[in-house]
Order: C-alpha cells, then sequence, then structure tokens
C-alpha cells in the first residue's frame, strides 16, 4: 500500500444488530475496492473478517476484525465487530479505534434490539456516525419506516441523504440528493446512471429540500444565506453536510443490499467525501503514569509516539497479535515503547496491516492509522505504549461488566491446571470475561456476557487446550451468624498414658452488627490461662467458625471473649487450648440462636416503558424489592435489590421479557437472613451433601 497521510485516513467501525450484514458489507467494500479477489458469503465461510473455526461453524461474528482498502486517495480502516450482546466488549474495543460509526439497520426488520443497544451505547458518546438501511431487496424492507423510526428517536439529526427508488422485490436503484442523480447497479453492484422516476421525483425533492435546511442548521453561515435565499449550492450543501457529519450535529442515512454490493460504491464515496478523519477528532487526554496529572495527545505524526491496545487476538503458530491505534507519532520494528500501565519496555517486532486473517507487512505505523503487530511480552488489551521519554496513560476502555455467572470444572480433575491456563489465555482475548476461583463454596466461577459466550469459551478451551468442561449452577455463598449471646465452659482432657492434653476456657459468645466481622477478645485476668496459650484459643474458634453449625457455611459477625479457664503445667499445650476453642465456640454457636445470612445485590436494570409492569412484578417473584425509577426517554431505570439466589440466569430472562432489549448491572450489597422455610431447605440440602460425600 502506498504512503498516505494523516488527513487521507478514514476509520470506520461497522456495528448493529446479529444478522443485518455487517460482514457482507465488509466483504463488498473489500471486493468493491479491488482489496480482495473475490467476494467471500458468510454462509459459506469464506469472509475476509469471520474467520475462526467458531464463527464459521455459527454463521456469526464472535470478536472484531480488521480489514483495510484504498479509495481514491484515501485509506479507509475496518473494523467489522460482532452484533450480539454476549459480545459486546469487542464493539466497545472497536469504538475506542474508530472516528466514525456505519450503524447497519435490517430494513425489513426495522430498529432491531442489538441496534438498540448499540444506539444506546453510542448516544452516551460522541462518536459521529452514519446509518445504512441494508437489505432493501428483502420482503416488507420500507425505508420510509425506517426514517420514520429514526426520526423518533433522534428527530432533524437523522436525515436521508439517498432515496431508493423502488423497495422490496422493486429494488432498482438509488437517489443521490446531493446531486439530485439516480443510480442502478449490475450484479457486481457497479453504477449506471438511472433517470429519476416519476414516482419518486416528488418524494426525493421533498427528501434533499430537509436535507439542506439540515446541513444549513450545521453552519452558522449557511443558515444565514439558507433564510435569506431558501437554497444552498451543491457545494455549500457538501460543507455544511460534512461539518454536521463531523461534528455529530448530522446522522446522514444511506441504503443499499451488501450482498450484492448495491450502493457500497456509493457509501464508500460518502466516507470519503464527509467522513471525518483523524485530525477531525478531538485530541485525547490522558494522565501521566501513577498520577491524575492530565497529558494531550494530538493526532501528529511528528510528536511522541503513543498508542492504545485496543483488541488481542490470539492465533495458532503465530501467537498474540496486539491491534493498535495510533495516537500520535509513529513506530517502526525494532523500536521500543514504555507500556506506561506496567511500567515495561516492549519491543515492537513487525507490524502489520490486517483483512482479517491475512497480514501485510509494514515499515511504519503512524499516527491516525490503525495495525497489528506480534508477540508483545506483557501487554494487554487496554495498555498504552508510548515514547519513554514523553510518557502518558491514555483512558482504559470501559469493558462490560459481566451479568451472567457459572460453575466451570473439568471433566478429568487431571485438566484442572490446563483449564485454568486456558481461561487466562483466552481473557487476554475477551476481558469480558474471567474466572475465579471462590473456596467458601469450593467452585471456580466463570463470569461473562451470557449463555452463548459461555458456550463460545468452553468451546475454545475444548478445540484450543483440549479441554473438556461443565458447566453448573453456582452455589450460594451462605454464611451463618448468631442473633443471641452465651457463656460457655469446654474443657479438653485427655490423657495417653505419656504426657496428656489439657485445655480449659470459658467463652463469651455474642453477635456484631451486620458486616461487623470478628472479634476476639482476650478478658483473662490473674493468669488462670498463660498469655502463650491465648493466640492459640483464638485459632480453635477461627478454624470452627470456617464451618458454622448449621449448613456448613461461614460464620460471620460474632464476638467472641475468652474470660476464664485453667491449665495444667505440664500437659497444657498450643493444641490443647486450640481444641477447646474450637470445640466451645462449636457447642456455645448452637445455643446462640443461629440463623443463615444470604448475599443481596443491588441491581440497576434498564428496559422500555412497555415492559416496566412485567418486569417489576418478576422481580417481586424473586423476593426482590424495587427501590426506585428514574425515567430515561423511551426507558426506566429500575433500582431494585434482590438475593443472589434468585437471579441465577437472570440475564436470559430479563431478555425473555423485554424481547431482547432489557439490560442490567449488579453489585454485592449486603447480607440479609433468610426466610426460615428457606433456611431450612438449604440446611437439608447441606446435610444430604454431607451424607453423601461421607458415605
Amino acid at each position: 500500500m502506498k504512503e498516505v497521510t494523516v488527513e487521507n485516513i478514514r476509520n470506520i467501525a461497522l456495528l448493529g444488530h446479529g444478522g443485518t450484514g455487517k460482514t457482507s458489507l465488509c466483504e463488498a467494500m473489500l471486493i468493491t475496492a479491488g482489496a480482495v479477489g473475490r467476494m467471500g458469503k458468510v454462509d459459506d465461510g469464506t469472509t475476509a473478517t469471520d474467520y475462526s473455526e467458531e464463527e464459521i461453524a455459527r454463521k456469526i461474528s464472535i470478536s472484531l476484525a480488521l480489514a483495510h482498502l484504498e479509495w481514491k486517495t484515501r485509506k479507509i480502516n475496518i473494523v467489522d465487530t460482532p452484533g450480539y450482546a454476549d459480545f459486546a466488549g469487542d464493539v466497545v474495543g472497536g469504538l475506542r479505534a474508530a472516528d466514525l460509526a456505519v450503524c447497519l439497520l435490517n430494513a425489513p426488520a426495522g430498529v432491531e434490539v442489538g441496534a438498540e443497544l448499540t444506539l444506546e451505547r453510542l448516544d452516551s458518546g460522541s462518536l459521529p456516525r452514519i446509518f445504512f438501511i441494508n437489505k432493501m431487496d428483502k420482503e416488507h424492507a420500507d425505508f420510509s419506516r425506517m426514517m420514520w423510526a429514526l426520526g423518533e428517536r433522534y428527530h432533524v439529526k437523522a436525515v436521508a441523504v439517498q432515496w431508493p427508488v423502488g423497495q422490496a422485490a422493486e429494488f432498482k436503484g438509488i437517489v443521490d440528493l446531493i446531486k439530485m442523480k439516480a443510480y442502478a447497479f449490475d450484479a457486481t453492484g457497479k453504477t449506471t446512471d438511472l433517470p429519476i422516476p416519476d414516482d419518486v421525483r416528488a418524494t426525493a425533492s421533498e427528501a434533499r429540500g430537509r436535507l439542506v435546511e439540515a446541513a444549513a442548521e450545521a453552519d452558522d453561515t449557511l443558515l444565514e444565506k439558507f433564510f435569506e435565499t431558501g437554497e444552498l449550492t451543491e457545494e455549500e450543501l457538501q460543507r455544511g453536510l460534512r461539518k454536521g457529519v463531523v461534528e455529530g450535529k448530522l446522522f446522514p442515512v444511506l441504503c443499499g443490499v451488501s450482498t450484492s454490493a448495491a450502493g457500497v460504491r456509493l457509501l464508500l464515496d460518502f466516507v470519503d467525501q464527509f467522513g471525518p478523519s483523524p485530525l477531525d477528532r478531538p485530541a485525547v487526554t490522558g494522565t501521566l503514569p501513577g498520577t491524575e496529572t492530565a497529558v494531550v495527545r494530538e493526532t501528529n505524526p511528528h510528536a511522541p509516539f503513543c498508542a492504545l491496545v485496543f483488541k488481542t487476538v490470539s492465533e495458532p503458530h503465530v501467537g498474540e497479535l496486539s491491534l493498535l491505534r495510533v495516537i500520535s507519532g509513529h513506530i517502526k520494528p525494532g523500536d521500543e515503547a514504555l507500556n506506561a500501565n506496567r511500567g515495561e519496555t516492549e519491543r515492537i517486532g513487525q507490524l502489520f496491516l490486517l483483512n482479517g486473517k491475512q497480514r501485510q507487512e509494514i515499515a511504519e505505523l503512524a499516527a491516525g492509522d490503525i495495525g497489528a503487530t506480534v508477540k508483545l511480552r506483557t501487554t494487554h488489551t487496554g495498555d498504552t505504549l508510548c515514547d519513554k521519554k514523553s510518557p502518558v496513560v491514555l483512558p482504559p476502555i470501559a469493558f462490560p461488566e459481566p451479568i451472567l455467572d457459572m460453575a466451570v470444572k473439568p471433566v478429568s480433575k487431571n485438566d484442572e491446571e490446563r483449564m485454568v491456563i486456558g481461561l487466562v489465555r483466552l481473557h487476554e482475548e475477551d476481558p469480558t470475561f474471567f474466572h475465579k476461583v471462590h473456596p467458601d463454596i469450593r467452585q471456580t466461577i466463570l463470569y461473562g456476557q451470557g449463555e452463548l459466550h459461555f458456550d463460545v469459551v468452553t468451546s475454545k478451551l475444548k478445540k484450543r487446550y483440549n479441554v473438556d468442561v461443565t458447566l453448573e449452577k453456582p452455589r450460594i455463598p451462605y454464611c451463618e451468624t448468631i442473633t443471641g449471646k452465651t457463656e460457655v465452659e469446654y474443657k479438653h482432657k485427655k490423657q495417653t498414658g505419656g504426657r496428656g492434653q489439657f485445655g480449659h476456657v470459658f467463652l463469651r459468645i455474642e453477635p456484631k452488627p451486620r458486616g461487623g466481622g470478628f472479634e476476639f477478645a482476650d478478658e483473662i485476668k490473674g493468669g488462670v490461662i498463660p498469655s502463650k496459650f491465648i493466640p492459640s484459643v483464638e485459632k480453635g474458634v477461627v478454624e470452627s467458625m470456617i464451618e458454622g453449625g448449621l449448613s456448613g457455611h461461614p460464620v460471620v459477625d460474632v464476638r467472641v471473649a475468652v474470660y476464664y479457664g485453667s491449665y495444667h503445667s505440664v500437659d497444657s499445650s498450643d493444641m490443647a487450648f486450640k481444641i477447646a476453642g474450637l470445640m466451645g465456640f462449636k457447642e456455645g454457636f448452637l445455643k446462640c440462636h443461629p440463623v443463615m445470612l444470604e448475599p443481596i445485590y443491588e441491581l440497576q436494570i434498564k428496559v422500555p416503558d412497555d415492559f416496566t409492569g412485567d418486569v417489576m412484578g418478576d422481580m417481586s417473584s424473586r423476593r426482590g424489592r424495587v427501590l426506585g425509577m428514574d425515567p430515561d426517554g423511551r426507558w426506566q431505570r429500575i433500582k431494585a435489590q434482590a438475593p443472589l439466589a434468585e437471579l441465577y440466569k437472570y440475564s436470559t430472562i430479563l431478555r425473555s421479557l423485554t424481547q431482547g432489549r432489557g439490560i442490567y448491572a449488579r453489585k454485592f450489597s449486603h447480607f440479609e437472613e433468610v426466610p426460615r422455610e428457606i433456611a431450612a431447605k438449604v440446611i437439608d440440602e447441606a446435610k444430604a451433601a454431607k451424607k453423601a460425600a461421607e458415605e
């Protein structure tokens, strides 16, 4: 590829609901620009950007992929992102590399769930965007309906720059509203001039009027002229339109058919002429490593080097590829760069441009561009690489928090270590899932974005690391505590023929406030127990608290004081007093009216207005409490609390209740007493499990 200057770079991300044709559109753009020799198909597993075994088998995008092409004087970098919510982490990472979002919508289906969630994510940021209404040749395609839906959401910001000539089976071409010219397409997407049909002319003229008005409103000078004359020249229209796109004041709407490349040439022309270059985007503000001191990085190839690693890809026989968006400066193979997040120096190896798995080695990567390097030692997704003499840490990538957890275990116990290694390496590729070992419930818990997400992770474990695993319902980390107080005496006395064992303690056991933790007090007076044995008493109590007397769960929020006892000058020992403390607490615990506690989580649930009642009713059935609601446009934000025991697969249930539109986040809040009938059931299950284990 010829050398390209920063003003001639266009970085776009393809976004939308799963199945709207993002990968097919990327393929059509590549074939139209001559970047690939033939157009692949998702169903055949032959596209450039869906190349992994999982993607080919499932016929969906699972990870973001990079592609690039030359169009006229521009270099266009394409970030093809997944459409399913389970893989939203790659959408978030991809948006950090892009300067323009190309949002695909399905003409027959309308604004689907994935598109809604994508638009919500874009609305919370400042990335310029355009819309591409795809599948205009399919039954029930309705461009006017799509414009109405976008208008309802964005009012005048969503403005058509094209209008279809026919739709569904009658789709024949596209009217360019900027030039007021119509085009037809052959089987390869090549354009030929087409007279604007009489039945489309009036509608197209009306749409052009709205476009001219919107472009004028994006520029004060143009608006003044528009008020005076009621019209703009084509050059003025283009100037106002580009300003509106770059500043996020306008969201142009285009249309076409990705599988036949109809409209793709016009889309590339639009990105070329109206899409922002890296120079049009705001400077990035980071911080000086280890401080909160702001550091600003402009897009400048002559400034100190700075780049964000927005994705890590593991490839067989190659190792890990780090995908980079260069913010400033430039980098070459052999250069050294500082990983500002970890304080480690990396030597840059080969640099590549990617078209899916196809790599093209390059001599340099400069400001505004996107590429990849290989085999960095300590660098992970979200890390900043920079000039050692001018360090900066860029803002982290705000990956979505996990919404589903499952217990994971290897089918063979011998695979435990390999399972952990595999999960760690897969986490490098996908930071939206991780695992934790929870000793209190004796399980390894996998946290992620949904059931499909877990299905892909476990499939990769099998194929890459030859580890079969099973997923099961996580155990609930219940606790036990006391509601009353008591005093108990315990004497441990044993004679075995030689030196005996003697430990004698009086313990006072009482509850602490919820969340108060454990407190041990030494209230011995007069040396009735030597001070050297007191720590052993505490060790015994702590060991006894590991498994409470009700269900075997840990005991919390208690105060234990040893206030009296006795010892034997020969037979007393640390072990004897430890056993006395352990058994004394075990006896006293059951006299203090013990109860079980369960974890309560705080939930933030976001649902469309229409589903609020169903979601609140379901929450009540889960022993949940609705704490409040805040309207957010067409949505409601519900704040609630619910026991963790009632939230198993809640993300799946919420999607079912809301036709896939509901999302939620959760975090631990506190522990509460378990209702008596539920506690009895948990205790019985624990006793049965213990008995089965002993047998």
